[in-house]
């Protein structure tokens, strides 16, 4: 089978998503009454597209989201307390664009990291870097790197996510290492950046987890005033959903 000359040409130029199209077109009979304007219209939305798939595939894969959810699949039947005006807003992502903060309470199965998953979603398709962490295991990870050197760097990936999601706060009370970790984390994206924090426990709990007076006061003045908040209620979803929905 020949290649076209054009078909080339656009491989060679990196035009992938063009090629394809083009590909698609020249067999496509219909597409032989169609005027060079609106072949390279076509050609040019293909690109476009999968210019952007590449990207949203790309920020997908540094976000390492917990769960594949999407706001689309939100199930609002389920009696578990939702704000649905509230939701709505923080779903067109306005707050991040202010720096806010969201904190998702509630107890196990209610769903909350599946929301705060599909919120980091949203954020990825609207171009923003987003990464997801679980508490526990990040303090576990910032130990070994405090011993190997990799702290900072390690530290500096976190404050530059546009959307920070901490998922699983409050397990277990924090040691002296992390709460100084989890301060210079708030302190580096206060102003600055998003963090959606998702914990089983109320917020006047989270003092006490903290464990430190003159830290828990800081932590907390950086995280939760100016945070939006989703407190969630009701029995366990994850006995009745289907994984794919929350």
């Amino acid at each position: 089978m020949l290649i076209h000359p054009t078909l080339d040409q656009l491989h060679s130029l990196g035009l992938q998503g063009m090629a394809k199209a083009f590909n698609e077109l020249a067999d496509n009979d219909e597409a032989a009454g169609l005027g060079h304007a609106d072949w390279l219209a076509l050609l040019l939305e293909r690109e476009a597209v999968h210019r952007q798939d590449k990207r949203l595939g790309a920020r997908l894969r540094h976000a390492r989201l917990r769960h594949h959810a999407v706001p689309e699949d939100i199930d609002y039947r389920a009696h578990r307390g939702i704000d649905r005006g509230l939701l709505a807003n923080l779903i067109k992502g306005d707050w991040i664009d202010n720096h806010d903060n969201l904190v998702i309470t509630g107890p196990t199965g209610v769903g909350k990291s599946w929301l705060a998953c599909a919120l980091g979603h949203k954020a990825c398709r609207d171009n923003r870097a987003v990464l997801y962490v679980r508490v526990p295991k990040l303090f576990d990870e910032l130990a070994l790197a405090h011993g190997d050197g990799s702290a900072g760097r390690r530290l500096k990936t976190l404050g530059a996510a546009q959307l920070l999601i901490l998922d699983d706060w409050g397990l277990e009370p924090l040691g002296p290492q992390a709460r100084h970790d989890l301060l210079e984390i708030l302190e580096d994206r206060y102003g600055r950046r998003s963090t959606i924090v998702t914990s089983q426990l109320p917020i006047a709990d989270w003092h006490v987890v903290i464990g430190e007076a003159t830290y828990a006061d800081a932590i907390l003045d950086r995280l939760v005033h100016n945070a939006h908040r989703l407190e969630l209620s009701g029995e366990s979803l994850r006995r009745s959903a289907p994984p794919s929905q929350a």
